[in-house]
């Protein structure tokens, strides 16, 4: 039976009175808890962080609990328009009337947050041993975290697995299936093959033995269990953290709304997760590292001679890393011109798969000039790199070490606080047809952070390229490599 219009008026107004409502401790009060947050987290033996919505909010990414959250809006409306339901594709719920939060970024450009971050530095420091996330952001992995050091409850929507032999494969673009089914996608492994499947749950989905498992066990372990960001509404998720409690673990809840859970917890605090965790790092004296984007792609060059063997036929192309019908979700438009302008006419490339067919005689040699124009998202509008071009000398196949390119890029884009950097990091040759294969690595983000600028006052979100230079406090701990 459908609920008159007073009272679906009357279930707004409970749904916003229980869990919905955002509260906002006293600054006096919230510097006080943060103290003892971060007197809890430098003494524990074993910190666990349970992770929500709450902490990729700040990335531009819309929350679901809040206020003005996807679930919340969802849930609303469905009274509003009483028996009126309709089912998506991939059993995705499609309520009709309030429209829902958008996006700032396209989802496979945002960034990790302060907080992302600051917990690559609990875990480099030792003090963080898990991390177990309700999100399908995939801003963890992104933001540095060991795969190993973290439980994805939900799933990652960048991310494919293999079935068969159970290689998991992190992407630049967002997978297009939801549900565990298969992809467009192999296995690169050519003693497997199998297809992929996405890994992001739907909504009849269990949990993951594969995930829960290793979360439950931290959980036991645990002294301190952190939650960020997160209603601890959705079961059995949500329990996972009571299970420090039996040895003598205790819980912490950072949200902005109350949560069922909060009774149980040794301290709530009702905060900016950011903002909080910044003061944390602060008071331990923990610098938090900027974020840098590395985004890779290859470029292909195809040969052939012409019957008459009086030219090469050539063909350009640039291409995902991860297949080449993958998407290149970060570039928009290419421009295509050559160091002997005279002799070759430049094209511009707007739409995917980017192509480029010419001919040439075999003695010449020349360079190709790529001017790659980023989509939205990006941190810099543009960058160019040269492909050389020689029909006649054999090149050699070289694989340099990329974690070590990797890491030098990085270090670059820190010294220099912007983004736009690149590096050559693997060349391939193929003898049939002939075919040359450059993979390049490009610095298409870089964000840093200034945990100073949370401490005290209102809170200030952190700028991104050429914005607020990171603190120089002095981190303490071990030293670990970056992992890309």
């Amino acid at each position: 039976m459908s609920l008159g219009y007073a009272e679906k008026l009357s279930y707004i107004e409970d749904v916003g009175n229980v869990g919905m409502s955002e509260f906002f401790d006293s600054s006096h009060v919230l510097q006080e808890k943060i103290e003892r947050l971060a007197e809890m987290i430098q003494k524990s033996k074993h910190l666990v962080v349970f992770t929500g919505a709450g902490i990729s909010t700040s990335c531009g990414i819309p929350d679901f609990r809040g206020p003005k959250g996807i679930w919340t809006l969802q849930e609303i409306t469905l009274v509003l328009s009483s028996d009126n339901r309709e089912s998506e594709r991939d059993g995705r719920a499609r309520r009709e009337g309030k429209p829902l939060p958008e996006a700032s970024l396209p989802f496979h450009r945002a960034m990790p947050s302060m907080t992302h971050m600051a917990l690559v530095e609990l875990e480099k420091a030792g003090i963080l041993k898990f991390i177990i996330s309700q999100n399908v952001d995939g801003l963890h992995l992104r933001s540095g975290i060991p795969r190993e050091k973290l439980a994805e409850l939900h799933g990652n929507s960048f991310m494919e697995v293999c079935p068969s032999c159970g290689v998991e494969y992190l992407r630049d673009f967002e997978v297009e299936t939801i549900g565990l089914k298969e992809t467009s996608r192999r296995c690169s492994d050519v003693k497997c093959g199998a297809k992929l499947k996405d890994t992001v749950l739907d909504w009849e989905d269990a949990l993951p033995t594969k995930e829960m498992l290793p979360a439950e066990k931290h959980c036991r372990m645990a002294d301190v269990v952190l939650c960020l960001g997160t209603s601890l509404q959705i079961t059995p998720a949500c329990n996972l953290p009571l299970k420090c409690l039996r040895g003598g673990g205790k819980i912490i809840i950072v949200n902005l709304q109350k949560t069922p859970k909060d009774k149980k917890a040794s301290l709530v605090i009702h905060g900016f997760a950011d903002k909080v965790i910044a003061g944390v790092m602060n008071l331990l004296n923990l610098r938090i590292a900027p974020y840098v984007r590395i985004d890779l792609l290859q470029v292909i060059i195809t040969q052939s001679l012409s019957l008459d063997e009086r030219y090469v036929n050539w063909n350009l192309r640039v291409a995902s890393v991860h297949a080449l019908k993958a998407p290149l979700p970060f570039i928009k438009s290419i421009e295509v011109s050559f160091t002997d302008a005279q002799k070759y006419k430049a094209a511009v490339l707007h739409d995917q798969p980017f192509n480029l067919k010419r001919r040439t005689a075999p003695a010449e040699a020349f360079e190709i000039l790529l001017k790659l124009n980023f989509s939205d998202g990006c941190g810099c509008p543009s960058i160019q790199i040269n492909v050389p071009v020689n029909f006649k000398v054999s090149s050699d196949c070289f694989n340099l070490d990329k974690e070590s390119a990797i890491q030098n890029l990085k270090e670059r884009a820190i010294q220099d606080l912007c983004c736009g950097q690149n590096a050559l990091i693997e060349r391939k040759v193929i003898l049939e047809p002939k075919t040359e294969v450059a993979n390049h690595a490009l610095v298409t983000n870089i964000k840093a952070f200034n945990s100073d600028s949370w401490s005290n006052g209102d809170v200030k979100h952190p700028r991104g390229v050429n914005g607020t230079k990171t603190s120089r406090k002095r981190s303490f701990g071990r030293k670990r490599k970056s992992r890309f």
